[in-house]
């Protein structure tokens, strides 16, 4: 705790004041982002030279990009987690949306196929997973962090005498999930997926086009997300198998987060008397999806495209009224009829335009609800 020993207002005041003491946080900066030891115990004051957030190298590396984006989400950190290692819920939840690999014989709409997942070396520090396309990491308590196997450029370099590609043409991506849990029913992810590759489209591409399309992914599963959590507490968290049924291999990432969460963490986050544990009610749809209060205030630049685009809906506002007054206002015998009806033509599509950029900017920036059966 930091002692407040003196009121700047009060020159004579030498007491103590623990009211207005505030809790001091061992605390880092480290790939960019803030990280704090969450303890105050003067036993971890010096907690950041002994243990250091994890390294993951694609985020300081020079030749990757790592544009971050971060979102208030509202289910809690356990079903967040599993959520993101699990791929075989994809072409499902995310129909029409992500593109899948098509497997050679379709046997539904959706296209889903067998995916063979296995979990490795499972101890209190996470585990490690092996899958078709990549290896992954839970790096416990919060980061889920999954790379390719080097992918051939076959462009790019010239093949060395034992018939591999030079490291350079190594085309390596990666994608790194931080979640981080904030009270019972709602969590906070922060994502990158770093890549070696097409560098050049994330320094033209503003990042609010990204974020678009990543928020339509979390939202497209949210609801039923947020639905889940509540029949894993109605069955208790230690017997979340009771709730969901995981009996496949590609559940195999899944299942491991469980036992870890079961065996090292009790089943639950534990709160440390803070909150109960019970979820909170849940809220109206457009509540539950807001994108603005969970996402666009937060990102500097969805905030700043939100503010740019409503204003440019207003200049065309602004615009369509001025063409129409022009027209109202100027006698028909100073403008011709080929420029009224020029005017005229130009308020329309001023106050057109206005209108599907409003609803542009409500579809992106404020709720977008799904339906999976109209996809």
């Amino acid at each position: 705790m930091l002692e407040c020993r003196k009121i700047l207002m009060e020159f004579h005041m030498v007491h103590t004041f623990k009211k207005a003491c505030v809790a001091a946080y061992p605390s880092t900066l480290h790939h960019d982002i803030v990280w704090f030891w969450p303890n105050t115990d003067p036993q971890y004051k010096d907690i950041i030279l002994k243990k250091q957030p994890p390294f993951i190298p694609e985020l300081e590396d020079p030749s990757y990009t790592r544009t971050m984006g971060n979102r208030d989400i509202a289910y809690g950190y356990d079903v967040l987690v599993e959520n993101l290692m699990d791929p075989a819920h994809v072409p499902y939840a995310h129909y029409g949306i992500m593109r899948t690999q098509t497997p050679k014989v379709k046997v539904d709409r959706e296209g889903g196929r067998p995916v063979a997942l296995s979990v490795k070396k499972l101890d209190i520090n996470g585990f490690d997973g092996d899958q078709e396309w990549g290896i992954s990491k839970f790096i416990a308590p919060c980061i889920f962090y999954a790379y390719t196997k080097p992918l051939e450029n076959q462009g790019n370099g010239a093949a060395s005498s034992a018939g591999t590609r030079k490291p350079s043409a190594q085309r390596k991506m990666a994608l790194i999930f931080i979640c981080i849990p904030v009270s019972p029913g709602n969590s906070r992810l922060i994502w990158v997926f770093p890549r070696n590759f097409g560098v050049w489209i994330d320094k033209v591409v503003p990042r609010w086009i990204f974020h678009v399309g990543q928020n339509l992914i979390l939202d497209s599963d949210l609801y039923l997300l947020h639905v889940e959590e509540r029949k894993i507490m109605d069955a208790g968290p230690a017997n979340w198998q009771k709730a969901c049924f995981v009996p496949t291999k590609s559940d195999a990432l899944v299942v491991g987060f469980r036992r870890w969460l079961n065996k090292y963490a009790g089943g639950e986050v534990d709160w440390k008397g803070k909150y109960s544990g019970a979820l909170p009610p849940t809220p109206p749809r457009e509540q539950l999806m807001d994108r603005y209060w969970s996402h666009v205030v937060n990102c500097r630049s969805c905030n700043a495209a939100h503010k740019g685009l409503n204003a440019l809906e207003v200049v065309l506002q602004v615009a369509s009224l001025a063409f129409v007054g022009i027209v109202a206002a100027t006698k028909q015998s100073v403008m011709s009829l080929a420029a009224r009806n020029t005017m005229i033509a130009m308020a329309v599509v001023c106050f057109a335009g206005s209108k599907l950029l409003a609803h542009f900017i409500y579809k992106n920036f404020h709720y977008q609800d799904y339906n999976h059966a109209f996809r």
